[in-house]
């Protein structure tokens, strides 16, 4: 039967698609697990392969070699842990179950191998004289350091204990994940009363009535996903209601029932900093930030000290701001909570500039934006995309393109993948499918599958999907780690892309926000989906004048999350306590409104706790702090020159992480960054 299965199974071929592309019409659940442990065993025949090698280490027998292996398993596992993040379900969840314990354990099997080890440590000592290039040399230290750093020093019961923590941890950090996303998928809020849906747009209620609809249902139905959650707390007049959603998505995975994440949250942090004290470190921050531009917890903490210093004042300010218009309606005794704050903020800044995201959001049609951000790239890099239907995809709403040069040539795949379903996780994100290298042998460049995944507003039977200005800038942020991936060209894998140093990776993502609001770009595509009006000046300027509004506390929105999660990784002992108490202590001196004390983040924050955010969430503000300085180099030059998109193409976005990336910004912007140019484009200084 097996051998039957594995002739049906199409990893085990080469695929006779475009650009080889997965053949996601004919991959099986059932398909997965032997194509696994086909690749584990593949891997470990090359592992023990290396090991026999009677000839002395060498790089090219042992670093390359090593870097080389694993053929099948990086042709499985990139489609496998995709589709648990883009099209789940209950068969694949419990697959995984199985699976990632097995994925770790061979990865521990490799990083743990004495025999393997010695030979990588022997090159390693030979490096100075073994004249390698820049990339060779990176390599070699990432290869070499990744052993230390997973254990390959640790002898007898020590060796014994990191295999085991490692092992529940790859359990935990997957069982979190899908304990939030069938939280989401649980809650439903089924409104029968057309009164309850005052201040909603129309495009909302169309939406709530046909996920109604969809479901069997009589009215109108909200759910915790973005497209509903966000605009009910933004223009919903009920605030018992506001105040009902509110606690349904800021309590997931934290109240009394099957998918409470609190043990969880415990377990991964002592694990994370069991882990991190057998392997030398105090605590987990510390072993992470090693291999960060930030290097130890003082240099973030600074960032986050002096965001704060820069921004309570206004975000206190603003806070007020917004009290007051509050107490307007309410009466003076009115306390503005959590669950009203997007309501009456609406309210302000639409008093204030005359502007909020229903107006905007008929001049962004999704097919529009489209082009429009495919556009901007044409513009600065010269790239140019083509639908090919004949790619398979993974769902009905995916759609791949073929991405080429300026010189014509294939330069990569490009899945896009817009609106939220049940077996989609929530967010955003970009990944990849194939990365990028160059074979050694042939010389061929081999291009990259790459993938932007997001869950915007869906089209309703009577309107096409329109975007929120949100959710253009999500797609702009998305793309522009996209274009990180397109632009790879690496000789390794390993070094290929987004496989940079974590707080330089958001740059891409962050400088594309920036054209948001530039009035040469949305003149290129920003269109009324009925009338065909171009976006009016005076809403554009408007646009420009409201682009800080709230600024401050949404800065410190991400600072609090920055604190929470250094507060989780900078333990140096054990937590048996109470998740929500210290989460509430761990962020205070961020939070402006008012505290909910049975609001939870951390059993939700999944970047922290189920992705590879962990010590790591200050990156987006680092980043911030590097975009603004280098977007100032398209102010100054121009947003669509094409000098200064080249140079960053070529000195950021192609090099991955063949060089440390402030040498790579450096040489882009001729200058470090200073926390200064955010604070100007803020309009804090």
């Amino acid at each position: 039967m097996n051998n039957i299965v594995n002739a049906q199974n199409p990893f085990f071929e080469r695929y006779q698609t475009p650009h080889g592309a997965a053949p996601f019409d004919r991959i099986k659940t059932e398909h997965y697990e032997p194509a696994i442990q086909e690749g584990i065993k593949q891997q470990k025949e090359a592992i023990d392969a290396i090991i026999r090698n009677p000839k002395k280490p060498t790089f090219s027998n042992t670093i390359e070699a090593l870097e080389n292996s694993g053929e099948l398993l990086d042709k499985v596992t990139p489609v496998f842990g995709n589709m648990l993040g883009a099209e789940t379900s209950d068969e694949l969840q419990a697959l995984a179950q199985k699976l990632m314990p097995l994925l770790n354990e061979h990865s521990n099997n490799i990083t743990l191998n004495e025999q393997l080890f010695a030979r990588v440590k022997e090159v390693y000592q030979q490096k100075k004289t073994l004249k390698l290039n820049l990339e060779q040399s990176k390599l070699l230290d990432n290869v070499y350091e990744s052993f230390i750093r997973h254990g390959a020093n640790l002898q007898g019961e020590a060796r014994d204990q990191y295999r085991q923590l490692s092992n529940e941890l790859s359990t935990l950090t997957l069982t979190f994940s899908e304990n939030n996303l069938k939280e989401t998928n649980n809650y439903q809020l089924l409104l029968t009363d057309k009164a309850d849906l005052a201040g909603l747009p129309e495009m909302i209620v169309d939406a709530a009535a046909e996920t109604a609809k969809s479901k069997g249902k009589d009215g109108w139905m909200f759910t915790l996903q973005a497209p509903s959650f966000v605009p009910f707390l933004t223009y919903a007049d009920n605030r018992e209601l506001r105040h009902t959603l509110y606690l349904a998505y800021n309590t997931k995975c934290s109240q009394d029932n099957e998918f409470n994440n609190s043990d969880i949250v415990r377990k991964i942090v002592n694990i994370r900093m069991k882990i991190a004290q057998l392997l030398g470190y105090n605590n987990h921050a510390e072993y992470t930030l090693q291999k960060r531009m930030a290097e130890n917890s003082d240099a973030v903490y600074k960032l986050l000290n002096q965001l704060l210093d820069a921004y309570t004042p206004t975000a206190q300010k603003e806070y007020q701001e917004v009290q007051d218009l509050a107490r307007q309606a309410e009466g003076n005794d009115f306390v503005l909570m959590p669950w009203d704050w997007s309501y009456y903020s609406n309210k302000l800044k639409d008093k204030k500039f005359s502007i909020n995201e229903e107006m905007l959001r008929p001049y962004f049609e999704l097919e529009q934006v489209k082009k429009g951000v495919f556009g901007l790239a044409e513009k600065l890099y010269g790239i140019t995309f083509k639908k090919n239907t004949d790619i398979p995809v993974y769902h009905k709403d995916v759609e791949a393109y073929e991405v080429y040069d300026q010189d014509g040539k294939y330069l990569s795949l490009l899945y896009t993948d817009f609106h939220p379903r049940a077996g989609k996780r929530a967010g955003a994100w970009m990944t990849s499918f194939k990365d990028q290298w160059i074979n050694l042998q042939t010389g061929e460049n081999s291009r990259p599958h790459i993938s932007v995944v997001m869950n915007f507003t869906k089209p309703t039977e009577n309107k096409p999907a329109l975007l929120t200005f949100s959710e253009v800038e999500t797609f702009l942020h998305e793309f522009g780690h996209a274009l990180h991936g397109m632009f790879a060209n690496s000789t390794y894998k390993s070094l290929s892309g987004t496989s940079v140093y974590w707080d330089f990776v958001e740059l891409p993502s962050q400088i594309m926000e920036n054209f948001a609001i530039e009035k040469d770009f949305l003149n290129t595509f920003a269109r009324h989906y009925e009338t065909g009006e171009v976006l009016p000046d005076d809403l554009i300027k408007r646009m420009v004048d409201a682009s800080n509004f709230n600024v401050a506390y949404t800065c410190l929105r991400q600072v609090s999350l920055g604190l929470l999660d250094m507060a989780w990784y900078t333990r140096n002992t054990p937590f048996e306590g109470d998740v929500k108490a210290y989460e509430q202590q761990a962020w205070v001196k961020a939070q402006i409104l008012p505290v909910v004390k049975e609001a939870c983040m951390s059993t939700q924050f999944s970047h922290i706790f189920a992705g590879g955010y962990s010590a790591g969430y200050y990156s987006y503000k680092w980043a911030e702090v590097l975009d603004a300085d280098a977007f100032s180099l398209f102010k100054q030059k121009g947003i669509f020159n094409r000098e200064v998109a080249g140079s960053f193409r070529n000195n950021i976005l192609s090099k991955g992480g063949t060089e440390h990336p402030m040498v790579l910004y450096k040489r882009f912007r001729g200058q470090e960054p200073s926390i200064d140019a955010l604070l100007i484009r803020n309009g804090i200084k």
